[in-house]
This record gives structure tokens, C-alpha cells and sequence, in this order.
């Protein structure tokens, strides 16, 4: 793995890169060979000292990414590689269910031992537990931000009356609103 490693409003020491470069390598373990990436990671410092982390690696078939706002941004650091850790796993879980039953994908994971087995990486995990129909109302995009709040929700999907497509809007961590738009 190469790694691209951005400061802003911070300067990377040494030290922070080696922490970043020793935590995120530990990822490689993962994986049957290592993968041919970059990975990027951005570090920000605020005006009210937290720190935010963005890692993004992206691999063939597979992007990882996250991020994390933190007081302490070696703590935020740690918190990213557990992020990181999880999404392979359920990656890998969802590949292996693929082999198990077309048997003809190449393993680009190594296999756990018992020892190192989580929760998450048992299938029940990606089962569908509960199933909902409706039919979508064509409205504007304030008009379904009304009716997920009133409802309590943190997504709302719709019918765009001027598009006719199938919109979803959702309520951002900062507290405003995004739209999604299908093509």
C-alpha cells in the first residue's frame, strides 16, 4: 500500500505518518496479497481542537472509506482502522457467500481463525428482517423533508413530481438535508 497522507491546518510529523502508516498496514493482514492501492488520508484540526480523519482506499471491486471526528487524533486514528477492519469483514462475508454458492470467484481474502471471529462476520447479519411496500406519493423535495420529520425518520423515498423518478431525501450529521436522485 502507498499512502497519500494530507494535513490541513496541521502539519503531518513523522510521527503522525508513522502512526497512520502502522495502523492502517495493519489492514494487509486481511487480504490473500497485498493490494496495489493508494491509500489517502486527510487530517483536519477545527478551530475548537478536534480533529477529523478521512481514510479512503480504494481497491479493484471494493472502495473503503471512513471518517471520524475526534478531541485526540491518534484516538481518532485507532477508531478508523476498527471502521475500516469492520466494512472488510462484511465485505468478506458477503464474498464468501458469492463463492459458496457460484464457486468461481478468486479469494482476495485470507480466512479467520476462530479465535479472530467476530459477530459481524456471521451471515445473519446481512438478513432482511423486516420488509415494508408503499406506494410513493410524487411530491417536491420539501414536501418529503415535512413528511420525514413528521414521521421521525432519517430517510424519506419518493416520487419526484417534476422528474417522476424515485428521490430519497435524508437528514445529514451536521443537521441539514441531502438529496438523493436516481438516473
Amino acid at each position: 500500500m502507498n499512502f497519500n497522507i494530507r494535513g490541513e491546518n496541521i502539519e503531518v510529523t513523522p510521527a503522525i505518518r508513522e502512526y497512520v502508516e502502522k495502523k492502517i498496514a495493519k489492514l494487509e493482514r486481511y487480504f490473500t496479497e497485498t493490494p496495489e492501492s493508494t491509500v489517502h488520508v486527510n487530517l483536519k484540526t477545527y478551530q475548537d481542537k478536534t480533529s477529523k480523519v478521512e481514510v479512503t482506499i480504494p481497491m479493484p471491486n471494493l472502495v473503503l472509506r471512513a471518517e471520524e471526528v475526534h478531541n485526540d487524533m491518534y484516538a481518532a486514528i485507532d477508531l478508523i482502522t476498527d471502521k475500516l477492519e469492520r466494512q472488510i469483514r462484511k465485505h468478506k462475508t458477503k464474498v464468501n457467500r458469492k463463492f459458496r454458492e457460484k464457486g468461481n470467484i478468486p479469494a482476495m481474502f485470507v480466512t479467520l481463525d476462530e479465535s479472530e471471529r467476530t459477530p459481524i462476520d456471521d451471515d445473519h447479519d446481512l438478513e432482511v428482517v423486516r420488509q415494508k411496500s408503499f406506494d410513493l406519493k410524487p411530491m417536491d423535495s420539501e414536501e418529503a423533508i415535512l413528511q420525514m420529520n413528521m414521521l421521525g425518520h432519517s430517510f424519506y423515498v419518493f416520487t419526484n413530481a417534476e422528474t417522476s423518478l424515485t428521490n430519497v431525501v435524508y437528514k445529514r450529521k451536521d443537521g441539514r438535508y441531502g438529496l438523493i436522485e436516481a438516473q
